[in-house]
């Protein structure tokens, strides 16, 4: 059964962050550059809340705010649903279908050590079952 952990070794070690202070242009200007969909809001080596670009839409451009003038702190998630790295990629997927979100951040004893998103857990399980069929159809074979 994969963990999160799985997934965190599969991708890039950069962990994206931004703190409560910066602007929202800064989140989507970095979302942009990485193709990324979330960007953790960290103070003082804590997570401190979660943007995403659904929460751009809803809570920056639908209520006219400015993204130069907007803080993070201001409109980003505060109550984070949080992972770690031995949660199993079932158990993140019911999580996520539960709360109705797409991104969680994975939480170690060393701090925030990434993050997973929808589309990672996908792409885990599609490959996960493609190997099971290679072994089946291995099996069969011989």
């Amino acid at each position: 059964m994969a963990r999160v952990q799985d997934i965190l070794e599969a991708k890039s070690d950069k962990v994206h962050s931004l703190a409560p202070e910066d602007m929202v242009i800064n989140a989507l200007r970095l979302m942009a550059r990485e193709n990324i969909g979330s960007v953790m809001v960290v103070d003082d080596d804590r997570l401190a809340g979660l943007f995403t670009e659904r929460l751009y839409a809803r809570n920056v451009f639908l209520k006219g705010k400015a993204s130069p003038k907007t803080a993070l702190g201001d409109v980003m998630v505060r109550e984070v649903v949080t992972v770690t790295p031995d949660t199993t990629v079932e158990e993140c997927m019911a999580l996520m279908s539960k709360k109705g979100i797409r991104h969680l951040p994975v939480i170690s004893e060393d701090g925030v050590a990434g993050i997973v998103s929808i589309g990672d857990l996908m792409k885990r399980i599609i490959q996960d079952r493609e190997f099971d069929i290679e072994q089946l159809v291995d099996y069969i074979g011989h």
